[in-house]
């Protein structure tokens, strides 16, 4: 008992002081968020301001249209975490629950995917969002205009389906019995009250974690939200906004407001993972067990 004590003990240390690490990064941003220019240089580090600064959040916000920012964020991460969300489900579903020729064959194509680096397809997904016909003033033959390059659909379609999602969903859906499944059809349910009322309550871990994964990553998303607002300004996202601020301020004198941008930038996502962090960790457990 004593040994087993003690190595408890020790794993709890270990694990307190990985979370501090972690979280201090974290607490020195929000602090310094908050700090004046003398503060902010001051040597020894001053860690914790005599006097809050709220006003710069102020100055930045008077300094770009944040909140234009946040709204696109928000519609093209939300709008792919939804659309990731429908279409992992429904082909995990498909894949863990369906016995059809060629299925592993499909499976390992999406798993090939994922293998892919993802710049590559930055030119070919580009002319394709330009050239879609009738739409942005193109014709029938996807010319004249500039397709869905103006619109938020041309950052949410090129990834409204996630490999790794489909991925997932599968793994966690083969875990449920068949036969509760077939329990359901002899009932008389159909395939999709089967899929609403029965595979979506019992895969909420899965959801959790993928909706997560998707929506902080597409939050964080700088490289084909700028490739976009290059040409529709009216588009800018909060990390593409964050980062044209980062470049208009000088760091020597203007680094609180910079690091007060960078603030505002992570409280959405913080919060998002705070929430569902019980959910995200199951999923991660439950994940994977069965093949």
């Amino acid at each position: 008992m004593p040994a087993r004590r003690a190595k408890r003990t020790i794993s709890t240390v270990i694990l307190v002081l990985c979370g501090v690490t972690m979280i201090l990064p974290f607490a020195w941003l929000l602090a310094s968020a908050l700090k004046t220019r003398a503060e902010l240089v001051a040597v020894p580090p001053v860690w914790i301001p005599k006097a809050p600064q709220w006003g710069n959040f102020v100055a930045v916000i008077g300094e770009v249209p944040l909140f234009a920012y946040y709204l696109n964020s928000l519609i093209v991460a939300g709008g792919i975490s939804f659309s990731v969300l429908m279409t992992s489900a429904m082909a995990g579903f498909a894949l863990a629950k369906y016995d059809f020729r060629g299925r592993d064959v499909v499976f390992k194509g999406i798993l090939a995917t994922m293998m892919l680096p993802s710049f590559i397809f930055i030119i070919p997904v580009y002319y394709m969002m330009r050239r879609v016909p009738l739409a942005g003033g193109n014709d029938w033959l996807g010319l004249g205009g500039y397709g869905l390059l103006h619109s938020h659909l041309s950052m949410i379609l090129p990834f409204a389906v996630s490999a790794w999602g489909v991925f997932l969903m599968r793994q966690f859906m083969l875990g449920i019995p068949d036969s509760l499944l077939d329990a359901a059809r002899i009932d008389g349910a159909s395939e999709g009250r089967i899929f609403w009322n029965i595979i979506l309550p019992l895969t909420k871990p899965a959801l959790a974690t993928v909706g997560i994964f998707t929506f902080i990553s597409q939050w964080n998303n700088l490289f084909w939200p700028l490739v976009i607002a290059t040409s529709a300004p009216e588009l800018t996202t909060l990390t593409v906004g964050l980062k044209m601020l980062a470049i208009a301020f000088d760091p020597n004198r203007n680094s609180h407001l910079i690091l007060a941008g960078l603030t505002l930038g992570i409280l959405p996502v913080t919060f998002l993972f705070a929430s569902l962090q019980r959910y995200y960790v199951k999923g991660i457990a439950m994940t994977g067990i069965k093949d």
